[in-house]
Order: C-alpha cells, then structure tokens, then sequence
C-alpha cells in the first residue's frame, strides 16, 4: 500500500506532520480529515518528484496585474476544489495550469511552494500584499484555525463578486457622461481652432475693425487665439493640476479632506455615501460570517471601505468596543451611520445574527445605489445634451452676429 507523506494543521492551528498508509490520495485526505485535521500538504513517498519551476518572474507575470474578476473566480475554484476533497497543494497546483493571468500564475505557483514547506495559507499570501488584502488574509486566517477554509474561500468569493458588479455599476453610469462630456469638448476645440480663425479672417478682410465685434465673437476670438498660440499654457495647467491633485490626496490632511468632499458634494456625494455604507456592511458582515474576532474584523473593515472619514468613525467605535460598549451606540453616536443601519446593527447584535443583518444592509444599500445611478444616468442625458447645445449655440452667434452686421451695413449703403 502506498505511503503519504503529509503536512497538515490541527483545529487549534498548530502544524502537524507525518505519514499514512493508503490506497489512494483521495483515501489519505479522508482519514486524516476524521482525525480532525486540515491536509495542506500530501506526497506518496517514492513517487517521480515534480518537475522543477523557475522561480524567476516573467516579464508577464512583471507588467500584469491580477483584476477583481479573476481573483473571484481563484477563490470560488480554490473553495470547490478543496471542498472535494483535495489536497490544498495539489489544488493549487490544478489552478496555476488552469490560469491564463501571468501574474496569478505566478503568485500561486509560490503560494503552493510555500505551502508544500510547511507554510499556513494566509502567511503565504502574506507576502503579496498587492494580489491579497488584509481583508482576504484575515478571512483565510480564520478559515483555516475553524478548519473551515472553503466556507471561508467561498465567502470571500461572493464578496468580490459583489464589489465587482458595484463597480461595473458605477463605472457602467459614468460612461455615458464621460463620453458626452469628451466629444463635447472635442466640438468645442475643432470649432475653436479650424472655423473660428477662418470667419475672423473673413471679418478682417471685409473690413471689420476688432472694436465693432458684439462681445461674443470678442470673447471666442481671444479664446481661439489663446488655444492656437498658447495651447501648452493650458496643456501644462491640466497637468499641473492632477500631478498636485494627485499629491494633495496622497498626504493624511488631503485624503481626509477630498473624502469629506466626495460625502458631501451635491448629487454625487449621497450615492458615494450608499457606497461606502454598502462596502462597509459587505466587508464586516462576510468578516463576523468567517468567524474573524470583533475588533479585528473591524480594523479590517475600517481599511477597506477606502474613505477615511467613515474609516476613523469605525476605529472610534473599535475603541468603544474594546472599553466595553456595544457596537451600534458609538456608531450612532458619529452621525455616518443612518438610523436604518444603527438599527439592523443593533436587531444582529441582540439575536445573535450580526452577519446576516449586515449582509441585509449591504444588499439594500446596494440596490439603492443602482437605482440611484439610474436615476441619475436618466436624468443627466438631458442635461448633458443642453449644455452642449448652449455652447454650440454660442459659438455660432458669435461668428454669424457680425455677418448680420455686415449684410445689414450693405442692405443701407445699397439703399
């Protein structure tokens, strides 16, 4: 009968290894798992050693990056494979072949490398920072001391399948606008650099002096002007401008204050709150689901929302908890949180339901945003639409009122 060589944890976590007798792996998974431990690792004994990979990372695996889609869709393989019964290992080795990003190619090849040596899972991923969020290494941590690592796996699954559609959400209603607002602005520039100059060109040439022109033609010409002679003026501005925007944000005082800004600007900062709400019910509820403690599921949370002014209400409500005060009263007490959530936080606090309250709340707010983007995309269309015809109604007044200054001029010389 075969022999196995296994590293496998213990319910309390600690590493355990040794070797069993069985007909098959999948056997050997099976009753190691009846003695109550979580196989990472198995080998038969005497077996072909694997071939060697290089460590080196590729160019691909260098210059890409892993998206969201693809990192759920890691996580709900990861949490079927191991459910069936195989090995961590031996799972992760199946999804690097299966994989076609370079780059999570070649961070699960060293997560199964670290792994065959004995390493726990979250430690691994530890040490990919930019693929693995403290929020993910957290969940796998508690997944694996509950020997409840596909459960956990399949959580995090559903939850980055969730903020994906949030995000496709956003990103869907803001495309419309952005393209609107690009083409607008192309309009205006064709306009002010090809047939503004032509028609000043004519007015001059008919003998138009610059201090008969009605306003609007004066202020298109300067603004033609300005474009064709001192475009980099303009070019620069922009770029100086999102070069220190992008610096402002990246100090402690910037970023409080332009998440204060994105909570509070007209129209777009109500949905940015639903937002934010909706990530941070999603993000603690699937926490408190996987059986991360309070206090750490709550620094966790308070990271991953991405908005500093509704992440130090949370560390603040840490703090109450930590001294003994329940959960929804400091949350209250900051005026982020609306009634509705208190609530619902308080209800999962009493019966004990914490995690599905939270998951209600982040549907909700989820399914308020949608409508609000909605809402928003059907009313914007329009708006969009004037403002464009506004400008381009300006731009032909401003060429055409001295054209009617000039035929009137000749109807009376004529007369």
């Amino acid at each position: 009968m075969p022999t196995f060589a296994y590293v496998a944890r213990t319910p309390q976590g600690q590493l355990n290894q040794g070797t069993i007798d069985a007909p098959d792996e999948r056997t050997a998974i099976q009753q190691l798992r009846q003695q109550g431990l979580v196989v990472t690792s198995l080998r038969q004994q005497g077996g072909a050693a694997a071939a060697a990979r290089p460590q080196q990372m590729s160019l691909g695996a260098a210059i890409s990056r892993v998206r969201l889609r693809d990192m759920a869709l890691f996580c709900r393989q990861l949490a079927t494979l191991i459910n069936a019964g195989v090995s961590l290992v031996r799972a992760l080795a199946v999804l690097e072949r299966q994989t076609q990003n370079p780059r999570l190619k070649f961070v699960i090849r060293q997560l199964t490398r670290n792994v065959e040596d004995g390493m726990a899972l979250s430690r691994a991923m530890s040490q990919f920072p930019r693929e693995f969020s403290n929020l993910f290494i957290g969940m796998v941590r508690a997944g694996e001391v509950g020997g409840v690592l596909d459960e956990t796996l399949q959580r995090m699954a559903t939850f980055l399948e969730k903020d994906l559609e949030l995000r496709r959400k956003v990103k869907s209603a803001m495309t419309y606008p952005t393209l609107v607002i690009f083409f607008a602005l192309a309009i205006v520039i064709f306009l002010s650099v090809w047939i503004v100059p032509k028609f000043m060109q004519l007015f001059t040439d008919l003998g138009v002096k610059e201090d008969k022109f009605p306003l609007p033609t004066l202020i298109m010409k300067r603004f033609s002007e300005f474009l064709i002679s001192k475009w980099y003026f303009l070019v620069g501005g922009v770029v100086a401008f999102i070069f220190a925007f992008s610096i402002f944000i990246r100090t402690r005082f910037g970023k409080r204050v332009y998440d204060w800004i994105k909570l509070k600007v007209p129209i777009l900062g109500p949905i940015n709150h639903k937002i934010v709400l909706a990530r941070f019910a999603r993000t603690f509820g699937t926490l408190m689901g996987s059986g991360v403690p309070i206090l750490q599921a709550m620094d966790t949370t308070a990271g991953a929302i991405d908005n500093d002014i509704l992440s130090r209400a949370v560390m603040e409500a840490r703090m109450a908890i930590r001294e003994g005060e329940r959960i929804a009263d400091p949350l209250e007490r900051s005026r982020l949180f609306p009634p509705m959530v208190v609530h619902m936080i308080s209800v999962g606090e009493e019966t004990g339901s914490l995690d599905q309250m939270l998951q209600k709340v982040a549907d909700f707010y989820e399914s308020e945003v949608d409508a609000a983007l909605h809402a928003l995309a059907s009313t914007i269309e329009p708006v969009m639409i004037v403002v464009l015809g506004v400008i381009v109604l300006f731009i032909l007044l401003s060429v055409f009122l001295p054209l009617i200054t000039i035929i009137q001029d000749l109807s009376q010389g004529e007369s």
